[in-house]
């Protein structure tokens, strides 16, 4: 049972949900458009994830100088990501709260999605325990903790409603297609895209997948479900410090930052 789990939080398949989350972020339309604008996202796929995920951990897991310097981290990213609409464009301001609120919704929605696949249903307690998790990885930046919904009923009523309106827009949708169709990246990056895109889609609510160019039908929809049963026999097997490994890696080099024996912060890939 998943709420017997040393750590569900840091179950390093929740990295199979990556692309859904980032998906589902840019078909916010201001999302979209301030990451096509201002983010190296395609030719830096794999360090935008990782400052992302340092990120989150930090703000599960961190001391507080490790949650003080990641927040640092993404403040300043954040700083040049903002546009007053005019004739041209909408404009966008990733300081906007309620963007924030879409981003951290994503990333605890899309943990939820994954780990119920592999483990089953959370309990009430293990469900509410991650739920809170989750909206401190929101409100550690701009959401004000009022905003965040003040139960998994409400966050149910908000996520639908956001679903709802997402409409995908051409620069989210050149964006995500530049992640799923990389070019200009690493040959194992490349190589291990066709599964991810397949991951990708299968976890994705079925009306983005053709926005973003994802194709599906029915015997891929059974493919997906026999991964997803191989998987949840399979991965709650592997030892806990291999399921754990990315977040305690992630983690460490952080803390090398800090003490000044890893590279310059800025290169750690929380820029957009």
């Amino acid at each position: 049972m998943v709420q017997e789990m040393a750590d569900y939080r840091a179950e390093g398949i929740l990295l199979a949900g990556a692309g859904r989350a980032i998906l589902l972020q840019l078909a916010n339309p201001a999302i979209g458009r301030g990451v096509a604008a201002h983010s190296t996202f395609t030719q830096r796929p794999v360090n935008r994830l990782k400052g992302t995920l340092t990120y989150v951990y930090a703000v599960v897991y961190g001391t507080d100088e490790q949650v003080h310097e990641v927040r640092r981290r993404v403040n300043l990213a954040h700083a040049p990501v903002q546009r007053v609409a005019d004739e041209s464009s909408a404009g966008y301001n990733a300081y906007d709260p309620a963007l924030q609120l879409w981003v951290a919704a994503t990333l605890y929605d899309t943990a939820l999605t994954v780990i119920e696949k592999i483990y089953g249903p959370l309990d009430d307690a293990a469900a509410d325990a991650m739920y809170q998790d989750y909206a401190r990885i929101g409100t550690a930046l701009q959401v004000p903790a009022a905003m965040w919904p003040k139960d998994r009923a409400a966050f149910g009523r908000y996520w639908q409603e956001q679903l709802a309106a997402l409409r995908v827009e051409a620069e989210g949708a050149q964006v995500g297609r530049g992640l799923l169709y990389p070019e200009n990246t690493a040959l194992w990056y490349r190589a291990v895209m066709p599964s991810a895109r397949f991951l990708t889609a299968g976890l994705l609510p079925g009306g983005l997948r053709k926005d973003f160019g994802l194709a599906w039908s029915d015997r891929h929809e059974r493919r997906f479900d026999r991964t997803m049963r191989v998987l949840a026999v399979a991965y709650p097997k592997l030892p806990r410090g291999t399921r754990h490994w990315f977040k305690d890696y992630c983690l460490g080099e952080l803390e090398k930052d800090l003490r000044g024996n890893g590279p310059p912060q800025q290169r750690q890939g929380t820029r957009g």
